[in-house]
């Protein structure tokens, strides 16, 4: 086998730096990133993609699946040890790479190395969107772990802003890309997938998904926006749920329950 050690006498190129796959902690921290991107958080973005599908079927049937979600036995931890934690390490580690590399794509315009730089912007542009996502469906206004009956309401009472909705189409393109072509990326980065032909097969099976995510997650926004009439809004909805259960106590019903 011919060793690949440099002799003393051989130099490279000036202005070609060796290509390194990494060295020391920065190996593990990026096969860590590689892997976090399907294990929890893609599995999460393929869930979301699936709950938020429910809304073809119409306010019931979604406002139900948020209710399955909601009521999850330890579902608090579940978020903050199994979503919360991988997808802020995966995102800002992500930003990280993004800022340490360097866009070449003019210099070398292949098509893989455009796939990797719309990985990298891509990111960046899903941090933000599941940012302003989790905040304001998880945080703020009606809170539907205690109402899940406004889910709906709630998410349609949000893309009825145009620009809202605009950022909500960019963000859904830019995860599917995302995840599909991440999957491609962490399929040759882990070794399972070598040669060209077999990489090439990979690649075109990553943006085939990517394609698909775009049409479930555009249909679902047009579930949202189009396809079902406005719903109205309950003031109970802001109660907390033990003063809402107190408002639903009518005297005639008290009336009845002390009988």
């Amino acid at each position: 086998m011919a060793s690949t050690a440099q002799t003393p006498g051989t130099t490279l190129p000036k202005g070609v730096a060796p290509l390194r796959a990494g060295q020391g902690s920065s190996f593990l921290w990026r096969r860590l990133h590689s892997l976090t991107g399907i294990v929890p958080v893609g599995l999460f973005l393929l869930e979301h993609f699936l709950s938020n599908a429910e809304a073809l079927s119409g306010p019931a049937a979604y406002n139900a699946q948020v209710k399955f979600l909601t009521g999850l036995p330890f579902r608090l931890g579940l978020e903050i040890i199994g979503v919360f934690i991988p997808l802020l390490f995966h995102a800002l580690y992500g930003i990280y790479i993004w800022w340490r590399g360097e866009n070449n794509v003019i210099d070398y315009p292949w098509a893989g190395n455009w796939g990797y730089t719309l990985q990298r912007y891509t990111g960046m542009l899903v941090f933000f969107y599941v940012g302003f996502h989790l905040w304001t469906m998880r945080f703020t206004g009606v809170h539907l772990t205690e109402h899940y009956q406004a889910s709906f309401w709630k998410v349609q009472s949000e893309l009825s802003h145009p620009l809202i909705l605009g950022f909500y189409v960019l963000g859904v393109l830019a995860s599917a890309w995302h995840f599909g072509y991440g999957c491609f990326l962490f399929a040759a980065k882990w070794g399972i997938v070598t040669g060209p032909k077999a990489q090439n097969r990979a690649r075109l099976a990553g943006i085939g998904l990517a394609v698909v995510l775009m049409l479930a997650g555009l249909a679902s926004l047009y579930s949202f926006v189009g396809k079902y009439p406005e719903q109205q809004r309950n003031p109970m909805w802001d109660l907390h749920n033990d003063a809402a259960e107190q408002s639903r106590l009518t005297p005639a019903a008290t009336v009845g329950v002390a009988r």
